[in-house]
């Protein structure tokens, strides 16, 4: 079948238009043309401008983004944040003067001709790729392929959820996807279509630019799926339109409506519209025209305004098309008056992100208040579930999850029912294998407010979550990962799943808070500042084995809060040595302790279950806990790059140096040298290298 067969035999399917003149149907259209080319020109001129950008998709798409948010998508410019606005995802990032164009005809206060005028410049709310939080109307941090459409899943199934406890007069909106070639040939894209059929998320819709071209050249070097059918296979709705007819578009849109599936519709498109040698090619895809192809677009499209301007009537056309949904906005807010004062306020609290402050600390207390009347030697991955018994209560915002690892994460506490196609109230989410997916729909489900998604898989696998975990940094969420089987502690299932460096790793991005806990004390504690972390995303890496509960007795305080502190002090007087550890080694440094004092050596140990917050803190209460013992010394199974900022480069490190390797978990600390013999040699040989009073406190 040809392409205009197919398009033919699609549109067949599709709701039918009601019949108008002729002449109607030209004067539509020719309005439809016009304010699609106010997008086009808007590209055009600012890539020029800026010298740098993507031309291209803005100029190919702009039919579909004038029938979509001209006619169909539900939003309101003087509210940007409305919760039950539809939510637009432009998933193709470089393709970002398409949003921007849109957000300033609109007539979004703060994205202004100005702000245009300055695309991809120091400060600027137009940035090369949209940015979550920078610029008013863009939804998510977009840019590497892929991730804005599993962002769109989140919101989709953030919408379900919300949906199925407050009823569809308080949430009930759709969440649209632009998505590029590129996006589908990502593999995150298969992970997330997949997990969105499965659940049928009917009120997601994703708009395929399928413009046959990449950066390289014809897509056909490199790909030749079809889209549709595979979207098909993974429970969609599909069909196939003329991207350059708006009625068409229209009639799709319309009937993805209606579907009680997600739908794809892929919409066969020109990149780079309307320029004369350079449209349909790679020539127009990352790059500005220039001014001789955009003079010739301009007369092409029949474009005769300077550059940056927009004809008074046209803009008219867009400045009515974003009042268009103000009136459902002022209808909402009724509704939402009318709610139970109770239900509004709970739903205002979540829409707002604030916690319940008294039921957390509650919460938190009751459990610690449990383990100090009954120690507990457990995995801290077990006591993450102790943790979460006690906090999804007390939290009903929280939505758990797991990559297929549930008994093993520890994420699922009793009680909480499953998130599914049949019920989206439940609480936790089987996300199956898919990582991936997973990190991109939990950021998705954050930035639709109303819910704090967590989740669980081994640590190992943080790096086919990390380009997801980055954008929840750069993005600034509250998403909460629950990383188990955090070390070579895992034992038999050897190196391949034995974490080294993904600590170290995961530290190394900004604005991101890693916390490793040691016992189960410190694991409560943990969690309660993972929640209280209301702009960033947390890890919480959690052993597989059992740990002793080093922490007796009931602290009225968050000791973690501070990120380090002095767990167990010198015997008497000033310590000669300063233990630091994390996690499972923190044990360790216990038994370490010991063993120096054996040998007259006086020694402390600090706990440090997260870096950030100790980094962070002030420098006089940082300089406390570091101390001014003679030595210092770290002990980690993982590698060193980090600790420096804690031990200084002066100071000794007991850890990781290879890849792990098949075996009992104990025998793998005694083989790696991770053990309490080997820090108290250490510390040791550092006070043998010492001079003057170094030496006087070591028998």
């Amino acid at each position: 079948m040809t392409m205009p067969d197919r398009l033919r035999a699609a549109s067949a399917n599709l709701v039918e238009a009601p019949r108008v003149s002729a002449d109607a149907l030209a004067s539509a259209r020719a309005e439809q043309d016009r304010m699609a080319n106010a997008i086009r020109a808007l590209a055009m001129d600012a890539v020029e401008q800026a010298k740098s950008g993507h031309p291209g998709l803005p100029m190919g798409a702009a039919d579909i983004a004038t029938v979509l948010f001209s006619r169909f998508l539900k939003f309101d410019p003087a509210d940007p944040t409305w919760p039950d606005r539809d939510r637009f995802v432009l998933s193709a990032g470089h393709g970002s003067m398409l949003i921007y164009a849109v957000l300033h005809l609109l007539g979004y206060e703060k994205v202004t001709i100005a702000e245009i005028k300055r695309f991809r410049q120091l400060g600027s709310l137009t940035p090369g790729h949209p940015e979550y939080g920078h610029t008013p109307g863009v939804e998510t941090t977009t840019g590497p392929l892929g991730q804005g459409l599993a962002n769109a899943v989140g919101m989709a199934i953030a919408e379900r959820h919300l949906t199925a406890l407050f009823g569809a007069d308080i949430v009930d909106h759709f969440t649209y996807v632009l998505a590029s070639d590129g996006d589908l040939m990502e593999g995150i894209s298969q992970e997330a279509i997949a997990l969105a059929g499965h659940l049928k998320l009917r009120k997601l819709i994703v708009l395929f630019d399928d413009n046959g071209v990449s950066i390289d050249g014809p897509l056909a070097l490199a790909d030749s799926v079809d889209q549709v059918k595979r979207f098909e296979a993974a429970g969609w709705a599909a069909m196939r339109v003329d991207g350059h007819d708006p009625e068409a578009i229209a009639r799709a849109i319309a009937a993805a409506q209606k579907s009680e599936r997600p739908s794809l519709v892929a919409c066969r498109t020109t990149i780079g519209f309307g320029a004369p040698t350079k449209g349909g090619t790679e020539k127009s895809h990352g790059a500005p025209l220039g001014p001789e192809e955009i003079a010739a677009a301009r007369e092409r499209l029949g474009w005769s305004a300077p550059p940056f301007e927009i004809p008074a009537a046209i803009r008219e056309q867009w400045r009515a098309a974003g009042e268009r949904g103000r009136p459902a906005r002022l209808a909402w807010q009724k509704r939402l008056v009318q709610l139970p004062a109770g239900e509004r306020a709970e739903f205002e609290r979540r829409s707002r992100g604030v916690l319940p402050a008294e039921q957390l600390a509650a919460a938190a207390r009751a459990v610690k208040a449990k383990l100090a009347e009954t120690p507990k030697e457990i995995a801290t991955r077990a006591a993450s579930e102790l943790a979460l018994d006690a906090l999804t209560p007390a939290l009903p915002e929280m939505i758990g999850g797991s990559a297929d690892l549930t008994g093993s994460n520890n994420t699922r506490v009793k009680g909480m029912t499953v998130l599914s196609a049949a019920d989206y109230a439940g609480r936790f989410i089987h996300y199956g294998v898919r990582e991936h997916a997973m990190a991109a729909a939990m950021n998705g489900i954050a930035l639709h407010g109303g819910i704090i998604p967590y989740s669980g898989t081994f640590l190992i696998f943080s790096d086919y979550c990390r380009p997801a975990i980055r954008l929840a940094a750069l993005m600034r969420q509250r998403v909460i990962h629950v990383m188990t089987h955090d070390s070579i502690g895992l034992g038999e299932d050897g190196p391949t799943h034995q974490p080294v460096e993904q600590l170290a790793a995961l530290r190394a991005i900004p604005n991101l808070t890693v916390f490793r806990p040691c016992d189960a004390v410190e694991t409560i504690e943990c969690w309660q500042l993972a929640l209280e972390t209301a702009h960033g995303p947390s890890v919480l890496a959690l052993t597989r084995q059992n740990v002793p509960q080093l922490r007796r007795g009931l602290d009225q305080d968050n000791r973690c809060a501070g990120g380090a502190y002095e767990l167990v002090a010198a015997d008497a007087g000033a310590a000669a040595v300063s233990l630091f550890a994390t996690g499972s080694e923190v044990a360790i440094a216990v038994a370490a302790r010991k063993l120096l004092a054996e040998r007259g050596v006086a020694a402390r140990v600090v706990s440090v279950p997260c870096f950030e917050l100790f980094l962070a803190a002030p420098a006089a209460e940082h300089a406390a806990v570091i101390g001014d013992a003679n030595v210092n010394v770290a002990v980690e199974a993982g590698i060193r790059q980090g600790w420096d900022a804690i031990i200084g480069s002066n100071g000794a490190f007991v850890g990781m140096t290879s890849f792990g390797a098949s075996a009992p978990y104990k025998e793998l600390y005694q083989h790696f040298g991770v053990t309490a013999e080997k820090v108290a040699e250490a510390a040791l040989a550092h006070l043998r290298n010492l001079k003057g009073d170094g030496t006087c406190r070591f028998a």
